[in-house]
């Protein structure tokens, strides 16, 4: 009788970056068999724990210190973000390297689209005036302005572009889109122009003039980096507002704050910025038609068991259960669709 083969030991270490607070759950990943060791790091001690570990899960969502520790990654195989974006893991060491880069597409999509969808709410019914009016109890009626009818431009035609895309026309708007691909015909654009004012094609120049609203859902690249700077804002009529749920990076604020202050744009509503926390003493704080929100607009009770459960879903395919869901592709820098 032959003797069974034994049980191969685990080869694969997982280390885990977070700022503080561990993901929730993790205990079911402590006791893995499959893992020879589960290590957690902050952006202090990445460098420390990397050396050996293949796989690498960044709950510290947007830290910087993957790039800093990078040199001690001897044996990595696989970098999870649990983020959309994944700008601030698209340095060149990584980029050049075989490592695989997959991030948390799809847990974000219909919240950020909800939430974009009550800005445009909050702006046409002067929710923001309401609320001021109430706490000064005074009494004042006014005017406020229609949704069905209005027109939306979103800049990024990924799946958080195109699911708030699919929130605005089911509220009577047309949509349009700017992305890297113009399309004449498109299921939840309608059109798609080039996301750029620099182009012979049809872009931005044509289509900011026409927006009612402005939605920036772009992943941060060179590309987008300061999009919406001052030839932009020109172009956008002084009725318009513009929403940025994308990253801070895409809007040159001091750009912006020029044109609120002028009165060449009617407001303006931001859950990201250049510098995170917003400083205080930055202008847009206080300027008339400003909604700023501390990067939250994909939060949504149960969203950090929804990213653990992904990259859990993730590590079953890494262990040999199947392909790697949402594979960035590096030269691109994002996975932010077609």
């Amino acid at each position: 009788m032959t003797a069974a083969t034994p049980p191969q030991p685990p080869d694969t270490d997982l280390v885990v970056l977070h700022g503080g607070d561990l993901p929730p759950g993790f205990e079911r990943i402590d006791t893995d068999p499959r893992l020879a060791s589960v290590r957690y790091a902050t952006a202090d001690t990445l460098g420390e724990a990397l050396p050996g570990a293949n796989a690498l899960f960044v709950w510290d969502l947007f830290s910087a210190a993957v790039q800093a520790a990078w040199p001690k990654a001897d044996s990595l195989r696989w970098v999870h973000a649990a983020t959309a974006g994944v700008d601030n893991l698209m340095f060149d060491g990584l980029v050049s390297s075989d490592v695989v880069v997959t991030n948390s597409r799809g847990v974000f999509d219909q919240p950020m689209a909800e939430y974009v969808l009550g800005l445009v709410i909050g702006f046409a019914k002067d929710l923001p005036t309401t609320l001021d009016l109430q706490r000064r109890r005074e009494w004042r009626h006014r005017e406020t302005e229609r949704v069905g009818g209005r027109h939306a431009l979103v800049v990024g035609t990924g799946p958080i572009g195109r699911a708030i895309a699919r929130q605005l026309r089911a509220v009577g708007m047309s949509v349009e889109g700017a992305g890297r691909t113009t399309r004449p015909v498109d299921p939840d654009f309608g059109t798609v122009v080039e996301a750029t004012l620099d182009t012979d094609a049809p872009g931005l120049a044509d289509a900011l003039p026409r927006a009612d609203y402005v939605v920036l859902a772009a992943p941060l690249t060179g590309a987008t980096r300061n999009l919406a700077d001052a030839a932009f804002l020109a172009r956008m009529r002084d009725t318009a507002r513009l929403i940025n749920v994308g990253r801070g990076q895409l809007v040159d604020e001091a750009a912006l704050v020029r044109a609120l202050r002028s009165g060449d744009l009617a407001g303006a509503a931001l859950d990201v910025a250049e510098t995170e926390p917003l400083p205080d003493d930055s202008p847009l704080w206080n300027l008339p038609g400003v909604v700023i929100s501390p990067h939250m607009s994909g939060d949504v009770v149960g969203w950090r068991e929804e990213l653990v459960d992904l990259f859990t879903a993730n590590l079953d395919r890494f262990l040999g259960e199947g392909p790697l869901l949402n594979v960035v592709d590096k030269n691109r820098g994002y996975v932010s669709g077609p």
